[in-house]
């Protein structure tokens, strides 16, 4: 009597599971957005819009780029930290996340750690010590030298208040104990064109708007911040073979809220390891200077983990606040 029941139950489990099994292996079965915290045409967007071509041929669907600006990144990593967990939302962010958790304590609604699933690390990109070759000074030890032989110390740039350009003129003071006066612009383009003009002696630039002034010789590259050499650069030295620690990479990270599905974080990354593998995209990303990663989910928490106790003690030492 109780054998065709048992036999139906058994049935119905199987259906449920095949159910499943079919919506897990249908996943996107819609488009995905890829939120960018930043403003179109920048190195994060740029990539974005790059990778999303290539995951939109692997995953079927489309992957829309969504530039959400403000507030040096919190707002589109506000949105993301409140969307459901559904697969669908994905941020797509900088090391300025780990330098916010300090810089922009007061103003962060999150934990980076705690609210935010990691995803994939898709890239980095070194900073370039460069200077103006005005600047008698053609190693970085000559250059810490210069600066406290100098009575006034160095001018150092620093592209934006908190990026890692500017912090990284701080580490520079801190680990070689230069001297000097930081003056911050209001990006990239203008702080290399700062440094170009004579107007600043250093900066620690971003490898894309530094490399052709670099080839055509308006500037003198020194080392990169990497912790490994930039293959872009292969003959520049670290900051950290120098000065142990000094490392100050621009990282891109993917992210989705906490408690999204896990077969959708490994579709994701599957995805991006396999746009990051394309011909045209790992040309693209050799004539930047950018190295793409390609991580494991759990190599993001890693970054994070050092990253974030990294930039509050430089923060912290060099008593910056955001004007």
């Amino acid at each position: 009597m109780l054998l065709p029941f048992v036999r139906l139950a058994a049935v119905a489990a199987l259906g449920t599971t095949l159910i499943a099994g079919g919506a897990v292996a249908a996943y996107p079965e819609k488009p995905v957005r890829l939120i960018v915290p930043f403003s179109t045409g920048g190195g994060t967007d740029i990539q974005g819009r790059l990778l999303s071509q290539k995951m939109r041929e692997d995953l079927g669907q489309q992957v829309l780029v969504d530039n959400r600006t403000g507030a040096g990144g919190l707002i589109g990593a506000d949105l993301v930290v409140e969307s459901p967990p559904d697969g669908y939302t994905v941020l797509f962010t900088t090391a300025t996340i780990a330098v916010n958790t300090t810089l922009q304590k007061q103003n962060m609604k999150f934990d980076a750690l705690k609210d935010l699933d990691p995803v994939v690390w898709v890239s980095s990109a070194p900073l370039v010590l460069v200077v103006h070759p005005s600047v008698p000074a053609k190693t970085v030890k000559d250059l810490a030298a210069l600066s406290k032989s100098t009575p006034t110390g160095l001018n150092m740039g620093g592209n934006t208040p908190g990026s890692t350009s500017h912090l990284s003129a701080e580490m520079f003071k801190q680990f070689a104990k230069a001297r000097g006066e930081t003056i911050l612009y209001k990006g990239g383009g203008p702080a290399t064109l700062g440094v170009a003009t004579g107007e600043i002696d250093m900066l620690f630039a971003t490898a894309p708007s530094s490399m052709p002034h670099v080839k055509s010789k308006r500037l003198r590259a020194l080392a990169v911040t990497t912790a490994k050499r930039a293959s872009a650069l292969p003959n520049l030295p670290t900051m950290d073979s120098m000065y142990p620690g000094f490392v100050s990479d621009n990282w891109y990270v993917m992210f989705m809220p906490a408690g999204s599905p896990k077969e959708a974080i490994a579709k994701i990354n599957a995805s991006v390891k396999k746009a990051l593998a394309a011909k045209e995209v790992s040309a693209f990303y050799s004539k930047q200077g950018i190295d793409p990663v390609g991580s494991a989910p759990e190599e993001v928490t890693g970054l994070l983990k050092r990253e974030i106790p990294k930039y509050a003690k430089v923060i912290t030492e060099a008593k910056i606040r955001l004007r």
